[in-house]
């Protein structure tokens, strides 16, 4: 019983795309624009090279905002991929 429910609401497969490959960046770009007005010690060490597109960012800083920008991509790309977009 549970395997055909969940076999009922089992979607297509996501083919990948241009389109989803920059929604991705978009959500890192907006996750690193959201840390760095939010992270309380984004230069904390190691450093990383001075960059004006990250700002002061140590190592932590930049590796928590790709996580989050990741997890934030994958959420919106499987939901307009749930909503027909993709």
């Amino acid at each position: 019983m549970l395997t055909s429910t969940l076999l009922a609401a089992a979607t297509t497969p996501l083919q990948w795309s241009p389109a989803v490959g920059v929604t991705m960046i978009l959500c890192n770009i907006l996750a690193i624009l959201f840390g760095r007005y939010t992270i309380k010690y984004p230069n904390a060490e190691p450093a990383l090279p001075p960059n004006p597109v990250l700002g002061n960012f140590g190592v932590p800083a930049l590796l928590a905002c790709a996580a989050f920008g990741h997890i934030l991509g994958a959420g919106v790309i499987l939901g307009l991929h749930n909503l027909g977009r993709f």
